[in-house]
């Protein structure tokens, strides 16, 4: 019977900490990505939002990128660049 009550417990007390969200570093990423140019903060504020662990990061921010680039908000050639360098700093809040 004791030892019920300490697996119920235990499952009550740790079953939030599973439960969060995993960020690892999200005030780092953001730290970095103040020290972006415009283009590449831009991608930052729309993907930043999508990253999660286990997330393909490379396609998430290419997605991210074409919508910018087809809303008009982002010049094809400046794309590629401001994505990577946005990459950079996505990556820190994984």
């Amino acid at each position: 019977m004791n030892r019920a009550i300490l697996l119920m417990a235990t499952a009550v007390v740790t079953a939030p900490l599973l439960a969060a969200p995993a960020v690892a570093n999200r005030s780092a990423a953001d730290a970095c990505a103040a020290k972006l140019p415009a283009d590449a903060k831009l991608i930052y504020g729309a993907a930043i939002g999508s990253v999660a662990p286990g997330i393909d990061l490379r396609e998430m921010v290419r997605s991210k990128t074409r919508a910018l680039v087809i809303g008009g908000k982002l010049s094809r050639g400046q794309a590629r660049p401001a994505a990577e360098a946005a990459g950079v700093c996505l990556k820190q809040a994984l």
